[in-house]
């Protein structure tokens, strides 16, 4: 389980083919001894991972098809930097909102620009996931846990503050760019439990 409040952001080193996997290699901005034993979980751009190995500041990840395939990990080449948070401790802060790491699916940036003081940045997003969408609700962006407004039938738009940008791989971003997208896990209960949720145009 996660917060979506970023610690660090990584720095791919390689993602190569093997037999078995995809192998992933980021460069890590803290140390593996603090919680990264070989089998912990580590959100990379909200995607819940497993560290395959140690191997000093550096971190290796096996990615399936499956991963490579819902999430924009696939498109990742050496360079790039990613937002990563380890998984929360039972005794730790919930800051942000419970996030799995889990990816929905992906949205595509349609504005990033500067509003006077502001950022501001609309993600498209698949129809069917919209009715887990309120305005002032949460989700989680590459791993970021972040607020909602206007909210659309495909798409939705956040404001974003100065410490966000400074702290994750946000300040990349460019229009067109994919990014990952988790819908809050508690309205998806809510809907198992209760029936449908009518969507905000309903």
């Amino acid at each position: 389980m996660f917060t979506g409040i970023v610690e660090g952001v990584g720095k791919v080193e390689s993602l190569v083919e093997r037999e078995e996997s995809w192998c992933l290699t980021l460069s890590l901005p803290f140390e593996q001894s603090n919680g990264l034993e070989a089998g912990a979980s580590l959100a990379v751009n909200g995607c819940c991972l497993t560290f395959r190995e140690q191997g000093g500041r550096f971190g290796e990840f096996d990615l399936l098809d499956e991963t490579l395939n819902r999430t924009n990990l696939g498109r990742l080449k050496s360079g790039d930097f990613v937002n990563l948070e380890r998984s929360v401790p039972a005794t730790g802060r919930m800051g942000g909102h419970f996030v799995t790491g889990h990816i929905d699916g992906v949205g595509e940036v349609k504005i990033f620009e500067e509003r006077g003081k502001n950022l501001y940045f609309r993600v498209s997003l698949p129809q069917q996931y919209s009715r887990y969408l309120v305005d002032k609700g949460c989700v989680a962006v590459d791993g970021c846990s972040l607020t909602v407004c206007e909210v659309e039938q495909d798409s939705f738009a956040i404001w974003l503050i100065p410490h966000t940008i400074e702290k994750t791989n946000l300040k990349q971003r460019r229009k067109g760019d994919r990014i990952n997208l988790e819908f809050d896990i508690l309205a998806k209960y809510v809907e198992n439990f209760s029936g449908p949720i009518v969507d905000n145009k309903g």
